[in-house]
């Protein structure tokens, strides 16, 4: 195979804004084939913007025309559409999160192995220079057994106010789901996927339910605002390591942005954003920051070069299904957690206990 032809189904923001002009940059190994979008006149535009020679009635058409997808639905479509991909022998790029809950994960997981397709998820957070250079640093064991890890993602006034985000039916989910999913996942890929045990939880919407409201990003009806705009998380690892979540929309801090991912281990600790390693030795405290780290500024490169070269047999997929459907299985604890006002044991693979 010369080229891996794609096709984007769902050609909204995320597909016109990262996928298509990120593919159109890696010609000599890509397509863009066809479009598809329930919306026909949203993939038309896409299709007469981007030059792409084809929109299709259904996404079941653009099965028949690619190797692979990239879905940039709503999370509600992402399991149904992937493992119909699937089934259809074609290779999938999902955007994040992985599906709206564990089971439907699942189902995706299982389609992939029916079929021996690739099945990837696209948290691109992984891909950026920063977020390599602490895997390296982990992998080499230069912070030990990490102990406590502790997580932003913080936005002053900033709920997206256009699309589906603020629809609970769609997005199963606000803030967490579509925000701290990217930086819950990267630490755990920094960890090493541990196994999670317990899960404490809070989430709120009080200040999106607010009249009257500063935001940033587009307006939004406060009256009908349903999902969460900031969460706490406390989770327990079988491991023993112990992580702490903050994220939100709508937080009221100095920074227009807070986005970090710090660890401490048992020999040192670091933090990814910027990236720095802390440690002790000869009776002293350290910090060191690199003067250079190798690498893409557009992590949305490294995500799509990996998805092709994985497709065609040439590298092994850094985002695994697995490691997704770990975050799906977290996120569930936490809204379930906050539903019910305590904490929910995991067990297993995975399974909540009820």
């Amino acid at each position: 195979m010369d080229k891996l032809r794609i096709g984007i189904i769902g050609a909204g923001g995320i597909a016109q804004g990262r996928h298509i002009p990120t593919l159109l940059k890696l010609r000599e190994r890509v397509s863009i084939e066809a479009l598809y979008d329930v919306n026909f006149t949203t993939a038309a535009d896409a299709s007469a913007k981007f030059n792409i020679p084809k929109v299709t009635d259904s996404y079941q058409e653009l099965f028949q025309l690619v190797d692979a997808v990239v879905i940039c639905t709503p999370n509600k479509f992402h399991s149904e559409i992937a493992v119909a991909a699937l089934d259809a022998g074609v290779h999938v790029l999902c955007e994040k999160p992985m599906a709206m809950t564990s089971r439907e994960c699942e189902e995706m997981i299982e389609a992939s192995k029916r079929s021996g397709k690739v099945l990837s998820i696209a948290f691109h957070y992984r891909f950026m220079k920063e977020a390599v250079a602490a895997k390296k640093a982990v992998a080499a064991g230069e912070i030990g057994k990490p102990l406590v890890v502790r997580v932003q993602a913080l936005r002053r006034r900033r709920v997206p106010g256009w699309g589906v985000f603020t629809n609970k039916e769609l997005q199963g989910g606000g803030s967490l789901i579509d925000y701290g999913c990217h930086l819950l996942d990267l630490s755990l890929w920094l960890m090493g996927n541990p196994g999670p045990s317990e899960v404490m939880g809070t989430t709120y919407n009080t200040l999106s339910k607010m009249p009257g409201q500063v935001n940033l990003w587009g307006a939004f009806d406060y009256s009908t605002f349903n999902v969460d705009d900031h969460v706490t998380a406390y989770i327990r690892f079988e491991n023993g390591t112990s992580l702490l979540l903050e994220t939100s929309w709508s937080n009221n801090i100095k920074e227009d942005v807070i986005e970090n991912v710090s660890i401490s281990g048992d020999m040192g600790g670091l933090e990814v954003f910027p990236f720095s390693l802390n440690y002790s030795k000869h009776g002293m405290l350290f910090n060191s920051e690199a003067a250079w780290l190798p690498g893409e500024e557009d992590p949305s490169i490294p995500q799509a070069q990996n998805f092709v070269e994985a497709c065609l047999g040439l590298s092994e997929q850094i985002v695994k299904p697995e490691e997704a459907l770990q975050v799906t299985q977290i996120i569930e604890a936490i809204y379930k957690s906050s539903e019910e006002g305590k904490s929910v044991s995991i067990q297993g693979k995975g399974e909540m206990a009820l």
